[in-house]
């Protein structure tokens, strides 16, 4: 399998971004290089334009023309709380603010009723939001400030990417874009031949 490291740009980033991003609350983690972006073979049937999400390996893809895909490196829902199958992005938004579910507020304490965007909010940067049909999933594809669980299984269900990486993903998705996400145990690299050798 081709696998081209595909370097980060911040060509992306707005100032806001860049100002907000400066001088994060976090430490900045040292991803394994895996889970950094890059151009890969995609020998799967989904259209340029689509998203996949393998779970199993926490890699997203998107779907190039050719036989090429940008894969990124994800952290991902605990298996029982992952979302799997087809939705579409029904939502896209900057710099989100964060309103926890009830659910959320349940399992993680007492938290604001709405965390204002900006780079201590858990969606971080950017948040694609999932829907199937016309109903909100609550499931989203959002940043994060925890860049160190990125190739991990470790969020509330949603799935997590570095914030210039879910910059460089929101800038090239078109609202309506269809996203697969495969239930754990199916693995996309399997299909693909997509191993990665470092």
């Amino acid at each position: 399998m081709q696998a081209t490291l595909s370097p980060s740009t911040d060509a992306s980033m707005t100032a806001r971004d860049r100002q907000l991003l400066a001088h994060t609350p976090y430490a900045q983690a040292k991803v394994p290089d895996q889970y950094l972006r890059h151009i890969v073979d995609y020998s799967r049937k989904e259209q340029p334009g689509t998203i996949l999400v393998d779970t199993n390996a926490r890699y997203l893809y998107y779907v190039l023309p050719n036989g090429k895909a940008i894969r990124y490196g994800v952290a991902v829902g605990e298996e029982a709380m992952a979302f799997s199958g087809v939705a579409r992005v029904g939502r896209m938004a900057e710099w989100p603010d964060w309103i926890p579910t009830p659910e959320i507020q349940a399992r993680l304490g007492p938290y604001p009723r709405r965390v204002a965007g900006g780079p201590a909010n858990p969606l971080g940067a950017r948040a694609l939001y999932l829907y199937a049909g016309n109903k909100d999933t609550l499931y989203r594809i959002h940043g994060t400030n925890q860049p160190e669980y990125i190739g991990q299984a470790i969020s509330s269900g949603c799935i997590r990417m570095r914030n210039e990486d879910v910059i460089d993903l929101f800038d090239r998705v078109k609202l309506g874009s269809t996203v697969v996400v495969l239930p754990p145990g199916q693995s996309a690299q399997a299909e693909t031949g997509a191993s990665w050798h470092g």
